[in-house]
């Protein structure tokens, strides 16, 4: 009988195992042109809520339940100025019920978190800042494997990136040869970074980016349209949209979102963004959708959208789960985000 291993017996018993398991992987992805990745992954090697992110030449580390006492953050620091020398590291303690960062930097890393800066994925270049105005960082990194895969096939198609944040996928689509590429996010300061790592990249197309709410933005494409009045009551302005599909559409949308034009849940109402988002994608294109929520089954989930297409009078032809590439290590194969390519 198999008796399994003991848990790492320090902090930095754990980062070290982490960094031997990712030798390989770090080695190809750097081949490529990828110097963003993740370093340990709390929650499967270890230390639950805590992760260490490679940006360029920025190391970003964040807790997630409860902030690094003063000892394991000196651990941390010790072990990646031996493994990684010459790498900046700024620790965000996101473990508020708000999940904003609550620690204070000395002056100098401060100015250090706020240095704007750039990184490398795949060859495509992005805009980095540890600490900015919003909560989260500007590149999601379990979505390389999604990223990825569009790049694969977006060389002469047309995409439209929906809650596109900043707009890394249709950046990445564009630089691959996409011919024509929609990004639609309510943010404008996401948006801003978006342009400006369109600036950074030598894109064959002009990439468009629509501040509109996803909802309106989705029906106008689609061909339901989005009234200007809705029980007698005025919508908030958006942008006028023509119809037009899409060969691919990718939909990225938080756990739950209110607005004026509808309600995102993840949860309990996935099909409310899907139909209009699905009438956006093209006869025979690929519709990509994602779901971060560790509670909802993906099997269940995917039952869900076969049978919303249906209602929409569409078929589901094809189905491929991306799943995140091994920097991002799950105990049962069942990773909390799910992501699913469906051809329709």
């Amino acid at each position: 009988m198999s008796v399994p291993p003991s848990p790492p017996s320090s902090l930095a018993e754990s980062l070290t195992a982490a960094f031997a398991a990712r030798a390989e992987l770090r080695a190809r992805l750097h081949a490529e042109g990828t110097d963003a990745y993740r370093l340990f992954h709390g929650s499967v090697e270890g230390f639950p809520g805590l992760t260490v992110d490679r940006y360029g030449d920025l190391l970003l580390a964040q807790t997630f339940h409860q902030p690094l006492a003063e000892d394991r953050l000196a651990e941390l620091e010790d072990f990646y100025a031996q493994a990684l020398p010459g790498l900046s590291l700024i620790w965000n303690d996101r473990s508020g019920s708000n999940s904003r960062v609550a620690n204070r930097l000395d002056a100098e890393r401060n100015v250090i978190a706020h240095a704007p800066r750039l990184f490398s994925e795949m060859g495509v270049r992005y805009c980095f800042q540890a600490r900015h105005a919003g909560q989260d960082p500007w590149l999601f990194l379990d979505l390389r494997a999604v990223r990825r895969r569009i790049m694969e096939m977006a060389v002469g198609r047309s995409l439209l990136n929906v809650f596109a944040y900043t707009c890394g996928v249709g950046i990445a689509a564009a630089k691959a040869g996409a011919a024509y590429v929609v990004n639609v996010d309510f943010s404008e300061s996401a948006l801003a970074v978006g342009r400006d790592n369109a600036r950074l990249n030598e894109l064959p197309v002009r990439v468009r980016f629509i501040k509109s709410d996803a909802f309106a933005a989705l029906r106008q494409y689609a061909g339901i349209g989005q009234p200007k009045r809705v029980r007698g009551k005025r919508m908030p302005p958006f942008p006028e949209l023509e119809r037009r599909q899409f060969d691919i559409v990718f939909l990225d949308p938080p756990r739950y979102a209110k607005s004026p034009f509808g309600v995102v849940d993840l949860v309990h109402d996935y099909p409310a963004l899907f139909k209009p988002a699905l009438l956006s994608t093209a006869e025979g294109g690929t519709l990509v959708c994602c779901n971060n929520v560790a509670q909802v089954d993906r099997e269940a989930w995917l039952e869900q959208l076969r049978r919303s297409a249906a209602k929409a009078g569409r078929e589901v032809r094809a189905v491929e789960w991306i799943e995140p590439e091994a920097d991002f290590p799950s105990p049962d194969g069942k990773p909390p985000l799910k992501v699913v390519m469906l051809q329709v």
